[in-house]
């Protein structure tokens, strides 16, 4: 199988039943009390357990608490080759925190979009061994302080208890994998109790009555001062209810139950208050429904507190996690203009139309993601306005609305839109979210990239194959997951055929097939692999058709309404962007040209020095970028330049071959680094191109070792001595170029010993998303020092950039390592 070993084993299991359904219940057990553990020991309000998919190619949500599934629904598979922080922990390793919005918004655009609420968050690897097995992801209401302090070690600790537990699964032959067809497990939070219940068992032949401590705490004997009599228990009921209790008592014993029978109980104070009785005759009795067994219900709270909502005039409800109403007091039907039984178990958004607009909904979303009170203005028709404000919390939401003035300058009501053409908010995030991916693919590789890494994984698919037209035929342009020479057959079919990706262009129709037997009934003798479910998308962008895209799933597939229409939806994100890269790869040719001739096309050799550079663009966007390096002999010294051009464009490149010029111009004729950079500066703001640059500048004298450094808004250089310790030279710098004409660069010196490597890097090489800046330098100064001494300089370089560079870079990368091998070398 093209699958490999985790496959192989789904399949062993898929014949052991009663194993794997033992397997999921323990596993299920184990992410539950890891949820639960995290919620008690980090003050947060919502975690998650993701698990990897069989495939490797998705991570599985398998556990949620304290977040509505209804929200997270959208991000229930996650691609693990994707930019969203779950997969970046999955991929790397490493944890990630989210403070809030904003540090959301730098770092995760992609989830910002999907999930655009305020909220901290982390993300923490759930490792056994080398084996990473899934994340552990975790809410908090934001706050100044953003993940609270301690929480990241405590989530470690954590993840690392689920992982040995899910490894000794295991190891006990158990797949611990998740393959999307298991539901995921929906976890109440933790709360205090709001109603006491008590227990008993009554003899009614004999008036023997068994009750637990509750039992007799709520009807208000002492410790050791109930006998066990029903006629003793009876004298703590309210003379007036007694009657009521005997008739209940005796109706439980006829039908069999009673339910919610209220009675009051006197106190020890005299006063009395309510209980409700719950009671059935036991299965196991046979003589003759003797006996009662059953509960008591301390409601005197929920009593005391209901009746004081529906005194108010103002309107009160609740909202469970999933947004439907629980509640609502009298004061809610005359603002809503509605009975409180057409509103019980439903949305507001779908049982009051002039609530149907998706801001509505969203607002709710927000609450319960935030976790912050929020407040917004609704108009009733024909002319009401209504001030809501929402008040939640895990369990749910409280909401109160009253009468409110109409804004100044506010329109009519809208109209409320037909029935059925609500948009789903949250399937609108989610398509956004995806469709964001497709933004940043610039070629044609990198649509069919994004398509194949991200969005196939995210539906749960194994295959992928994107077809263009080409003179009225469709040529293969990418797949992904089909066995070697399977697609063969299908290369350059007619758009006319009456095969279902070209029925999908020529009629513009999706076609989806759920199993083997849909597909083979519609399409008699139509070569199949061993896919068991399909989607053929139309690619069609402003009418014009431009290709078909096919996703294949290992196992019958239901495609609900929603994921229907999320897929069309996204055939034509995916058309427009194949129509926008095939211009782009017009272009590209042209574009790669000017980048290589703006970078040196050799090195100079200067006895006693190696050197080594390398050039990387960036992997997503726009290949030709502002960052270069140059090494330039200049007397009996060697100056080395690095910088980096904001932007990726050709404005970027051509501002980039200015300043190279400029600074081997300057450099050549002698003048210090500090004064080099000066006099560059000066020019970039006289050419006056809407850019800045940062730019290193080190002086190198063969002779005796001396260094002479000068920054302006560069990353530091790092050194590395010949025992192998490397250090950032944080030497004073000035600013970047392009800012002040006035700027001035001071110059550090420094003296190398023989067999040192300094090496050049622009911030390509150590950005992340998921680290700050400074720890990205930091992992490239270990990386460098822990390099093996007897590497030459292009092993070492091919080194850094496997070991540090991301492959999903955005920044193109500039490297150049320099060995002074010192005075004697030759």
């Amino acid at each position: 199988m093209r699958q490999g070993a985790p496959a192989d084993r789904h399949r062993q299991h898929a014949g052991r039943p009663d194993t794997a359904a033992g397997a999921v219940t323990d596993r299920d057990t184990l992410l539950a009390s890891c949820v639960r553990a995290v919620l008690g020991s980090t003050g947060a309000y919502g975690a998650m357990v993701y698990l990897r998919s069989r495939d490797r190619r998705s991570l599985v949500l398998c556990t949620i608490a304290g977040v509505p599934l209804s929200i997270m629904s959208p991000f229930r598979r996650v691609a693990a080759a994707g930019p969203l922080p779950v997969a970046v922990t999955f991929r790397t390793g490493r944890t990630i925190t989210l403070a809030d919005t904003e540090d959301t918004m730098r770092r995760f655009p992609q989830l910002a979009v999907g999930m655009p609420y305020d909220f901290a968050s982390a993300y923490v690897p759930v490792t056994a061994g080398e084996e990473r097995l899934g994340v552990l992801s975790v809410l908090w209401v934001a706050s100044d302080d953003g993940v609270p302090v301690g929480a990241p070690r405590r989530l470690r600790s954590a993840a690392e208890r689920l992982a040995v537990g899910l490894a000794g699964l295991e190891a006990e032959g158990h797949m611990v994998e998740a393959n999307g067809d298991n539901p995921v497990v929906e976890l109440a939070p933790p709360s205090a109790p709001t109603t006491r219940v008590g227990l008993f068992d009554w003899n009614v032949a004999t008036g023997a009555l068994a009750a637990d401590e509750q039992f007799r705490e709520i009807f208000g004997f002492a410790p050791g001062e109930f006998d066990g009599r029903v006629t003793t228990l009876t004298g703590r009921i309210a003379p007036g209810d007694r009657a009521e209790f005997r008739a209940a008592a005796k109706l439980a014993l006829e039908r069999g139950e009673v339910l919610a029978a209220r009675v009051r109980v006197l106190g020890r104070d005299g006063n009395p208050y309510p209980v409700e009785l719950w009671a059935r005759v036991p299965s196991t009795i046979e003589d003759g429904r003797t006996h009662l067994v059953g509960a008591v219900l301390d409601v005197r709270t929920l009593t005391a507190a209901a009746a004081a909502v529906e005194r108010l005039r103002e309107g009160v409800f609740s909202l469970d996690p999933d947004g439907r109403i629980t509640y609502a007091n009298r004061g809610v039907e005359p603002l809503l203009q509605a009975a409180r039984e057409e509103l019980i178990g439903h949305h507001p958004w779908e049982v009051l139309p002039w609530l149907a607009d998706p801001f509505y909904e969203n607002r709710y979303r927000a609450a319960m993601l935030s976790q912050q009170p929020t407040a917004f203005l609704a108009a009733r028709p024909p002319d009401g306005w209504l001030a809501f404000s929402l008040y939640p919390d895990a369990h749910g939401v409280t909401g109160r609305v009253v009468a409110a003035e109409a804004p100044a300058g506010a329109a009519e009501p809208p109209a409320a839109p037909p029935p059925g053409t609500r948009p789903d908010i949250g399937g609108t995030y989610h398509l956004l979210q995806l469709a964001s991916a497709l933004t940043e693919a610039a070629s044609v590789r990198d649509v069919c990239q994004a398509v194949a890494e991200q969005i196939l994984p995210a539906f749960g698919g194994q295959e992928l194959a994107i077809y263009a037209v080409r003179d009225k035929r469709l040529h293969l342009v990418s797949q992904s997951g089909y066995p070697d020479g399977f697609l063969d057959g299908f290369e350059g079919t007619p758009v006319a055929a009456r095969i279902p990706g070209a029925e999908a262009l020529s009629t513009g129709t999706p076609i989806f097939f759920e199993n083997v037997r849909q597909l083979a009934a519609a399409y008699p003798g139509i070569a199949l692999d061993e896919m068991r479910a399909w989607a053929f998308l139309p690619l069609i962008a402003s009418g014009h058709p431009v290709g078909s895209c096919i996703l294949g799933f290992d196992e019958p597939h239901r495609f609900t309404v929603e994921e229907r229409g999320l897929l069309t939806a996204l055939g034509g994100f995916i058309a427009q962007a194949l129509e926008r890269a095939r211009l782009y790869d017009a272009e590209f040719a042209l574009a790669r040209g000017l980048q290589q001739a703006l970078l040196p096309h050799r090195l100079p050799n200067v006895p006693g020095i190696r050197i080594a550079a390398r050039y990387l663009p960036g992997t997503q966007g726009m290949e030709i970028g502002g960052d270069w390096y140059d090494a330039i002999v200049t007397g009996r010294d060697l100056t080395l330049v690095i910088g980096d051009v904001e932007g990726h464009s050709v404005g970027a490149a051509a501002t980039m071959g200015q300043l190279r010029s400029a600074v081997r111009a300057f450099a050549s004729g002698g003048e210090p680094p500090g004064e080099v950079l000066a006099r560059t500066n000066r020019l970039l703001l006289d050419l006056d191109p809407g850019l800045l640059a940062s730019c290193c500048l080190v002086r190198l004298t063969p002779a005796d070792g001396t260094l002479r450094i000068a920054r302006a808004g560069h990353l530091p250089p790092l050194l590395r001595q010949p025992g192998g310790r490397a250090e950032a030279l944080n030497v004073p710098g000035g600013p970047l170029l392009g800012v002040d004409d006035g700027a001035e660069y001071p110059v550090s010196e420094l003296c190398l010993e023989a067999g040192s490597v300094m090496a050049l890097y622009t911030d390509g090489l150590v950005e992340d998303p998921a680290v700050p800046i400074d720890q990205g330098v930091d992992r490239l100064r270990v990386a460098f020092g822990h390099s093996p001494g007897g590497a030459g300089l292009e092993s070492l370089a091919d080194r850094l950039l496997r070991e540090v560079g991301s492959t999903h870079r955005v920044d193109d990368v500039a490297l150049l390592l320099t060995e002074f091998r010192g005075t004697a070398a030759g």
